[in-house]
């Protein structure tokens, strides 16, 4: 098997939840792969298991976001400082898109009622 695969063949229990659950709360749950916007679902629908499972997954996509900004500035002082700036500039992109995969990837799943973790850094869990 392709290690790409084994990538992104990630754990689902979307069985473990409650299809009303799943249905009434979709757009919640698509909401945390927003940014900050994963405080919307992680108050307003808090008594939802499907939405706290997908507020947990953007709250790790959020950080991991915050993690790729601060690891790109110290890249680019560092690089910048050895006149290798643009290299900074290309990884700190790909850091980027790499994030942006993951949000949509996260979106997806959640509109489509699946409860998957993301890819790489899905298995962390921040709500109990």
């Amino acid at each position: 098997m392709d290690e790409n695969q084994n990538v992104l063949n990630t754990p689902e229990t979307t069985a473990e939840f409650d299809p009303q659950d799943i249905e009434k709360n979709k757009v919640m749950a698509v909401l945390a792969y927003f940014g900050i916007l994963f405080l919307v679902p992680l108050l307003a629908a808090k008594d939802s298991k499907f939405a706290k499972y997908h507020t947990n997954q953007g709250i790790v996509l959020f950080i991991a976001a915050i993690a790729a900004v601060i690891v790109s500035a110290i890249l680019g002082a560092v690089f910048g400082a050895i006149k290798l700036g643009w290299l900074a500039s290309i990884i700190g992109s790909l850091l980027s898109l790499c994030v942006g995969i993951l949000a949509i990837i996260g979106i997806v799943n959640a509109a489509q009622g699946k409860a998957k973790e993301l890819p790489l850094i899905g298995k962390f869990q921040i709500l109990k």
